[in-house]
This record gives structure tokens, C-alpha cells and sequence, in this order.
């Protein structure tokens, strides 16, 4: 077990730390979960790469536990209405069909190498950001105006397409099985 493995577990368990302070009103505590979340991110991958202790086990576990804090806090958001449903349902939906993608192939003895996509870092980050402003907007009672508004306008565009460009490379893979198999 390497520390950034540690880390990521860390990550995990500031999820429902996340969520508590979201449903019980403390949205302050909201915030600071999340970042403490967000940076916790950033050096976990940090010491992975910069004192390999890359391992088969955190490159599992690490983007799992981004996946479980985003999913997490964007369905509680968008039941406080704090985020729109179709955004919510967008989001949730492209994880749930990464995921089912990925069991499907291996089940059918052809794994695919899940390699983070540009377009798919840039809906994270885009994610990240819209919670933030969100929670922060909660926590200190301020309004960023148009700014949220063209955020979430640019992350649920940018979950589309990410959605679409995973949807094309899976079918791809999947097709170089079907052709070598007729």
C-alpha cells in the first residue's frame, strides 16, 4: 500500500463528509471537504509520479474516488435545485455508461485500456469548478451570475461530448473484435 493510495482512501471517506455537511445546512464545511478533497487529488498524484509509487491499485481506486466525490456532491446539488436536473442526469448518465462500457467489454474477453481523454480531463476540471462555485456560493451567501450560468452551459457540453468521443472509441474497439470474428 503506497501513501498516495492512503490519500485516495482519505478522498473517499471525505464523500459522505461532503455530503453530511450538505443536507445538514453546514454548507461551509461543504466547501472546505471538498477542496481538502480536490487537493488531496492533486497530491496524491503528485507522490505517485514524482517518487514512484505509481500502483495498479491507485490507478483504479483514484479515479473512482474523483468519479464517487462528483457524482456525489452534483446529485445532492441538483436535489437542493442548486443545479439543474438535465446537468445532473447528463453527468450522472456519461459515468454510468463509461462504466457499463468497460464491464461489457471485459465480459466479453475484451478489455479496454480506459486512457483519460482530453476532452474528458477538461469536463472534470469543468466539473470541479462549477461545484466550487456553487458550494462557495452557498457557503458565503455571493452570486456569480453569468459566470455559473455559462458553466454549467459549458459542462453539460462538455459532458456530451465526452460522453460521444468514449461512445466512438468504444465502438471502434469493439468493432476490431466483430471484424476479426466474421
Amino acid at each position: 500500500m503506497t501513501i498516495p493510495n492512503f490519500i485516495t482512501i482519505f478522498r473517499f471517506l471525505l464523500v459522505p463528509a461532503v455530503i453530511w455537511a450538505l443536507v445538514t445546512g453546514n454548507k461551509e464545511w461543504a466547501l472546505v471537504c471538498f477542496v481538502v478533497a480536490g487537493v488531496s487529488d492533486g497530491i496524491d498524484g503528485f507522490i505517485a509520479r514524482h517518487f514512484d509509487q505509481r500502483s495498479e491499485l491507485g490507478a483504479y481506486l483514484d479515479p473512482m474516488a474523483d468519479k464517487l466525490l462528483l457524482v456525489s456532491v452534483f446529485v445532492v446539488l441538483g436535489y437542493m435545485g442548486e443545479l439543474p436536473l438535465w446537468l445532473v442526469i447528463a453527468a450522472v448518465s456519461r459515468d454510468a455508461l463509461i462504466v457499463a462500457a468497460v464491464l461489457l467489454s471485459n465480459l466479453m474477453g475484451h478489455p479496454v485500456a480506459m486512457k483519460p481523454l482530453f476532452v474528458s480531463k477538461a469536463n472534470t476540471a469543468t466539473q470541479i469548478v462549477l461545484a466550487i462555485v456553487v458550494l462557495g456560493e452557498l457557503a458565503f451567501a455571493v452570486a456569480f451570475g453569468p459566470a455559473r450560468f455559462l458553466l454549467v452551459v459549458l459542462c453539460g457540453l462538455l459532458t456530451v461530448a465526452s460522453a460521444a468521443a468514449y461512445l466512438v472509441q468504444w465502438l471502434r474497439h469493439m468493432g476490431r473484435y466483430e471484424e476479426a470474428g466474421s
